[in-house]
């Protein structure tokens, strides 16, 4: 495996090559040496320990959709892959080596954010594991407020797996106390002498009755009117959320498992008839149109990015073939991202408005249906979306965007403008579509 050096090359990275045997610089390439990890003994000696540890996880059964916090070789990422599970790798910006773009090149999900005041860009009780690896997070630190937010976005019942060194006995003092004080509950502790780390595994708790059982009621448990979805520049908030325990919230059964999840609709689910058609309508156009009709050459996409979605139609459609995508659920429009984790994809919310999460140039597909039209009055011009566009997408990268025909007549122009070439464009009445292929011409 290996990658172009110059499309990674982040100012740190030299240094940090010469001392991790994992990657290497082999001049024009970054190469990824076979059997070499972060994990000493091997990631899949370090998965095996996992189940070894708990067997209630089965990898690509139960368990579908795992946040990786922190980016480092993408090795855990990829043999979980391989097991049918989604793993999504977190790079924080704070961090002097981030990965991330490491990660997307080598074509892996992950994204960066700020991870310290604000709440991540994720609903509620969505995440099957939360994962840290070589874990040097103060989780313990200002009230445990990053352990905290861990909680919210963990599913009830959900996995907590961290693997720290050896030699940190005050910090595990204090997430023991922290663990215990969210009533967390250890499920197994192994140090492991081929990895040299110490590896715990805890479990959130599937109902309410515990907290009441606490002697101290720190953290408090939030307040009914605090929204555990609301996450937009929402600061992390120092309490407890309610573990939901009624069929109308998501969160309050674990989903069916892999593969029957993406088309197992719980109660909480309204409008599952608009959900089945949902589905039906992007398989019909993926298979006979995106696959077949449209001249792209799927054996070079890999990171995919559907900009405006609903109910992941997209990403099921294309859940059968070598390709991963990223859902993106506008802030502004209504809040299906609790579907999408269900079915057993992953996604964030986003303000197209703003930047995305993402290094330059790390997606290879770019899908819009009927986001221009819904952001027209919201984002001062087109222009300055169709430019985050361009950052994302790697050159000869793909944009297929659906819309009104009088938002796609604009948007041709402006793509020209940045010398895109439109490879199609097709209208039916006032509908239309576009595909356009950005190029390596710059001012």
């Amino acid at each position: 495996m290996q990658i172009l050096y110059k499309n990674v090359a982040h100012p740190k990275l030299a240094a940090y090559i010469k001392k991790h045997h994992w990657l290497a610089d082999s001049g024009e390439y970054l190469t990824f040496p076979q059997n070499q990890s972060v994990f000493l003994g091997g990631v899949q000696h370090y998965l095996e320990s996992i189940e070894e540890m708990v067997p209630d996880i089965e990898w690509g059964k139960n368990i579908r959709v795992v946040l990786d916090i922190g980016c480092t070789d993408s090795s855990f990422a990829a043999a979980l892959l391989d097991k049918d599970v989604l793993t999504l790798s977190l790079g924080l910006k704070d961090d002097l080596v981030d990965l991330a773009q490491v990660a997307l090149e080598r074509g892996f999900p992950a994204m960066v954010s700020p991870f310290g005041k604000r709440r991540l860009p994720f609903p509620s009780q969505v995440f099957d594991v939360i994962h840290c690896a070589r874990c040097s997070i103060p989780w313990h630190s200002n009230g445990g407020k990053l352990l905290l937010e861990m909680n919210r976005i963990l599913r009830p019942g959900g996995y907590f797996i961290m693997s720290t060194k050896h030699d940190r006995i005050e910090e595990e003092e204090a997430m023991t106390a922290l663990t215990a004080s969210i009533c967390w509950n250890v499920l197994a502790h192994k140090s492991d002498d081929v990895g040299e780390v110490g590896v715990r595994i805890y479990q959130k708790p599937e109902g309410n009755d515990i907290y009441a059982l606490r002697r101290k009621k720190i953290p408090p448990i939030c307040k009914e009117n605090e929204n555990p979805d609301a996450v937009w520049h929402v600061p992390i908030k120092t309490c407890l959320h309610t573990i939901p325990i009624g069929i109308e919230q998501h969160g309050a059964e674990w989903p069916e498992e892999w593969p029957k999840r993406i088309e197992t609709y719980p109660d909480w689910m309204n409008n599952k008839e608009k959900l089945i058609a949902d589905t039906n309508h992007w398989n019909a156009i993926v298979n006979k149109s995106y696959l077949n009709g449209m001249g792209i050459d799927w054996t070079n996409i890999r990171n995919v990015m559907d900009m405006k979605s609903i109910y992941g139609g997209l990403a099921a459609a294309l859940s059968k073939h070598n390709v991963w995508v990223m859902n993106v659920v506008p802030v502004h429009a209504p809040d299906t991202l609790p579907i999408i984790f269900e079915r057993g994809f992953f996604g964030v919310y986003h303000d197209w408005c703003e930047s995305f999460g993402t290094y330059p140039r790390t997606y290879d597909l770019l899908h819009a249906d009927h986001l221009f039209s819904r952001l027209k009055n919201r984002c001062k011009q087109p222009v300055s979306i169709v430019v985050e566009m361009d950052r994302i997408l790697r050159p000869g990268g793909l944009t297929i965007i659906r819309d009104k025909v009088e938002i796609l007549n604009p948007l041709e122009e402006i793509f020209r403008s940045l010398h895109w070439e439109i490879r199609m464009t097709f209208y039916q009445e006032k509908e239309g579509i576009i595909c356009a292929q950005k190029t390596t011409w710059r001012p």
